[in-house]
């Protein structure tokens, strides 16, 4: 049977309060993984795996958290995502909600789009298809 939106979230919750040491009433949708949980890019590695373990599924290198754009001169000039580059991270981050980094598309602001949502709808769309 496939697990509704809500059981994803709790084990998404449940996932980044072990990995990251937070309560669970700080795992919101709207969370940030860095600047609202305290993630650091160790830590992202060590997401995937639990993800990977909890779900049962693969996460392929840079499906979730992609990390080849930022240092790609096609794809960021001068700090900021030229059109291709946020054209790029839209095609590799379809589960992600772009809505605010469009008003700033810096590599600065690239962690916003890492959120606890992100994750969920990323799970959500893994687990469907």
């Amino acid at each position: 049977m496939a697990k509704s939106r809500d059981e994803i979230f709790a084990q998404v919750q449940s996932t980044l309060v072990d990995a990251l040491g937070v309560d669970e009433d700080e795992v919101t949708e709207q969370a940030t993984l860095t600047e609202d949980l305290g993630a650091e890019s160790i830590d992202f590695l060590d997401i995937v795996f639990r993800l990977e373990k909890t779900f049962s599924i693969k996460i392929p290198r840079g499906e979730l958290f992609p990390d080849d754009v930022v240092n790609n001169p096609d794809y960021v000039e001068n700090g900021r995502f030229t059109s291709s580059g946020l054209a790029q991270l839209k095609k590799n981050m379809p589960h992600a909600d772009f809505s605010l980094f469009e008003k700033n598309p810096t590599v600065d602001t690239m962690p916003t789009l890492f959120t606890v949502k992100t994750i969920v709808n990323y799970i959500e769309r893994k687990l469907g298809g």
